[in-house]
């Protein structure tokens, strides 16, 4: 099933099971714990991020191909880095360029998963059993941050560089080692893949996160990017007010976003 979160006619945050016409059987009891949806539905009119995560984990150099447009070393193992909560987004949100760095922000389509209980120590085989379903992210990225920070938390973490959306999909209709993603940028495409080229499959990345870490119900984990960035290109292609980004997995839909310049500059 397809689980949305978004703001009831009271201006309150609900989940619910979204219908083909776009209304949503609102959520009855708790998202983590067995959830049941109500038969009536509700009308959809903003979208909100599908979670509120705990954490955040993101994964890089997940794509050969992206490791090799970069001219980075492949990783030994997962290479981990956070994203703060603050930087989340939601669909049809606006991407800001940041102030304190607005000149290289880059866009990185991922396949995103969300932690479903709490999860520690499992091993690869058994690891997808804790997600209660996947979604789209856009790793958002300040290249010069990164690259003179030596470090990506400032390059990765600025307010609104973590959209996802626009709905979770549920274990049971989805494969998320064997998903088509693909960027748009204006229309254009300029990252188009599919899961299976990840080096480390999910079930991977689920298992050595929980070996470093307790994951938490709802936490994120993006999984990396594919080949195509903006950084990479010749020549290279930043994030500028007025853009619009889209990214989209199959089965799970279009992640789509604004940019535009942060006020007060």
């Amino acid at each position: 099933m397809k689980i949305v979160r978004f703001l009831s006619d009271d201006g309150r945050p609900r989940h619910g099971r979204l219908t083909e016409d776009g209304r949503a059987h609102p959520l009855i009891g708790d998202l983590f714990d067995h959830p049941t949806f109500a038969a009536e539905t509700m009308p959809v009119t903003t979208l909100l991020p599908p979670v509120e995560p705990p954490n955040i984990f993101a994964i890089g150099r997940n794509y050969r191909k992206h490791v090799e447009e970069t001219g980075a070393r492949l990783p030994e193992q997962p290479l981990v880095f956070l994203k703060p909560t603050t930087s989340l987004l939601a669909p049809a949100g606006t991407i800001l360029l940041p102030n304190a760095a607005p000149n290289e922000v880059d866009f990185e389509a991922e396949l995103a998963i969300v932690i479903g209980r709490v999860t520690r120590q499992v091993p690869a085989n058994r690891a997808l059993d804790a997600v209660l379903g996947y979604t789209c992210a856009n790793d958002v990225s300040a290249r010069d941050c990164q690259r003179n920070d030596k470090q990506w938390s400032r390059a990765k973490g600025f307010d609104t560089f973590c959209p996802i959306g626009p709905c979770l999909v549920t274990p049971d209709e989805f494969d998320p080692d064997r998903c088509a993603i693909r960027t748009r940028l204006n229309g254009e495409i300029m990252q188009e893949a599919n899961t299976e080229e990840m080096l480390r499959p999910c079930g991977e990345l689920i298992s050595f996160l929980s070996h470093q870490f307790t994951l938490l119900p709802g936490t994120l984990i993006l999984t990396g990017t594919p080949a195509g960035v903006g950084m990479a290109r010749q020549p290279p292609r930043f994030l500028r007010d007025g853009d619009q980004i889209e990214i989209e997995l199959d089965g799970i839909g279009i992640l789509r976003n604004r940019v535009s310049r942060e006020a007060g500059g």
